[in-house]
């Protein structure tokens, strides 16, 4: 399943996303589509460990939220994220081409951290701390969920 997850990733997520345009409105949520591409690309960037951000799960939420990540429950809609503002981030990219581009790199620079280093573990502020295939569970439902959250992914599939 872990290979699926990986694969897909690797070669259908970014693709998906470059249906999205400028005007392209999410099912749910405050972000735009770029500012949820450049959330992304920051997830994957915390994923290979080049963005560290500090834990905020105490021991007993860790617990919990480590056992929702290994489920395959899909995210909720309108997941809150304490570590972004209300109201989004600010745009740091271009345009969304440039967004997308970007979070191709993260991508690419993720599986490239672990293939050199297999034995990395990386620290997420809600799931402590995740191997490889961790971190491909948790970027896997993410990517389900954004991509639900814009429509390019029918709501009712995980």
């Amino acid at each position: 399943m872990q290979n699926e997850k990986a694969a897909f990733l690797k070669n259908k997520f970014v693709p998906l996303l470059n249906k999205l345009t400028p005007q392209s409105k999410g099912n749910w949520g405050i972000m735009n589509s770029q500012q949820m591409i450049e959330h992304f690309a920051d997830a994957l960037k915390n994923a290979s460990g080049k963005l560290l951000l500090p834990s905020i799960a105490k021991d007993e939420q860790l617990e919990k939220n480590r056992a929702f990540l290994f489920s395959e429950h899909p995210f909720r809609e309108n997941t809150e994220n304490p570590l972004l503002p209300k109201d989004g981030l600010p745009l740091r990219q271009k345009d969304l081409p440039a967004a997308i581009n970007k979070l191709q790199q993260e991508l690419d620079y993720f599986f490239e951290a672990f293939e050199k280093n297999p034995s990395l573990k990386t620290s997420n502020a809600f799931f402590g701390e995740l191997d490889y295939s961790q971190n491909i569970q948790l970027l896997h439902k993410h990517a389900m969920h954004h991509l639900k959250q814009f429509g390019l992914l029918p709501t009712s599939s995980n």
